[in-house]
């Protein structure tokens, strides 16, 4: 892609920590500096913030996306920052530093204010406070389930407005078939030696309820009646505020006399690894997902998975591994099949599926469509 001129392109959102938004940040912002332009993103900060000032990024430290009125102090300052640095394109990817972001941007002149883009990562509550992430001069929604959704709910956004940049995931970095070297393994057993020579069944997520983690219990008894020697692992981390659920969670699993059968590996650097060692990858989200990246990595990596037939998992399973695509809200079903793929194998296809070099190159010809296009004088 040959750029017709360098920009200079500000991310916001909340913090640098981990999860899905925070990676896509890090992988614009690197690609923006590849391609010769300047990359700047705004947040709280996190420990994800050396790897961006790693690939020539730049960051400025700003609790954009506390939530607290007095984050609207950030709007006047927010506006200087975009003139001072000749800011030609605001990238918003939450609401709070949306809002912000809106607000600041409103108070410009129109014919040089930089271009306002939002991407719609999840379905949020239908609100006035989500609606801010529907207000960018171009919204991109990371699957059609999100596309859809926009739509739907919020009906006044033009469609010409939304496009679909499917996020996605390096094939170097993930190739089919490849396992963790043998050291990282015989660790990862000692660690959890009730796992070892099972059939691990990995259930990845953060500790939430809407994760499906009370239903991944409850097939992993089942897969245990039926004989079959798996290991649950949940893998993912609870924060301050779920503890208690984790505590339910646990209490759930003794209980149910799990206790040699599943472990609780907490927040993981390494789930990469363990996607990789797994009979089985599932995804059992109650609620519909807006994509499902952790689902991507395990297919790219020629694992197995499953998961509920909904929302960006949904997608994903249908283009890849539909043997996969497991019966919303029928738990005997859901049993069947997931026996089924365990005592039958089927090989994931090795293919080059939603590749990163698409999103990273979608979202670059974006920004430079529209800081090339001229500026609409009616509307926002």
């Amino acid at each position: 892609m040959t750029a017709a001129r360098k920009l200079t392109v500000l991310q916001l959102l909340p913090a640098l920590e981990s999860g899905g938004v925070e990676r896509g940040t890090l992988e614009v912002a690197q690609a923006l500096v590849e391609h010769g332009h300047r990359a700047l993103v705004m947040s709280a900060g996190g420990r994800q913030v050396a790897s961006l000032l790693a690939s020539g990024a730049e960051h400025f430290a700003w609790p954009i996306g506390e939530k607290s009125f007095k984050t609207l102090r950030l709007v006047g300052r927010l506006r200087r920052f975009l003139l001072e640095q000749k800011i030609d394109v605001i990238h918003a990817r939450s609401r709070v530093p949306a809002w912000i972001a809106y607000l600041a941007w409103r108070g410009m002149d129109p014919a040089t204010r930089p271009r306002f883009v939002t991407t719609v990562h999840g379905m949020y509550g239908v609100n006035r406070y989500s609606r801010i992430m529907t207000q960018g001069e171009a919204v991109i929604a990371v699957s059609n389930t999100v596309r859809d959704y926009i739509l739907c709910e919020y009906p006044d956004t033009p469609p010409w407005r939304v496009q679909v940049i499917h996020r996605g995931v390096d094939g170097k970095d993930y190739p089919h078939g490849w396992k963790p070297d043998p050291v990282w393994q015989q660790a990862f057993f000692s660690q959890f030696p009730r796992a070892a020579d099972k059939l691990p069944v990995t259930l990845p997520g953060r500790i939430t309820r809407l994760k499906g983690h009370e239903d991944f219990i409850e097939l992993i008894a089942r897969l245990k009646r039926r004989g079959l020697p798996v290991h649950g692992l949940i893998v993912g981390g609870a924060s301050a505020s779920k503890q208690r659920y984790l505590r339910k969670l646990r209490y759930r699993v003794r209980s149910m006399g799990l206790e040699a059968d599943v472990s609780f590996t907490g927040q993981r650097d390494d789930l990469k690894n363990i996607l990789a060692i797994s009979s089985l990858v599932l995804s059992l989200s109650t609620q519909p997902e807006s994509f499902g990246r952790t689902t991507l990595e395990a297919l790219r990596l020629g694992v197995p998975t499953a998961g509920y037939d909904h929302g960006g998992v949904g997608e994903i399973l249908r283009a890849m591994y539909p043997q996969g695509l497991l019966p919303i809200g029928d738990i005997d079903a859901t049993t069947q099949c997931i026996a089924s793929l365990l005592q039958q194998p089927i090989p994931v296809p090795e293919g080059d599926y939603f590749p990163l070099r698409d999103m990273l190159s979608q979202t670059l010809d974006l920004y430079e469509q529209l800081a090339r296009t001229p500026r609409r004088q009616s509307g926002q």
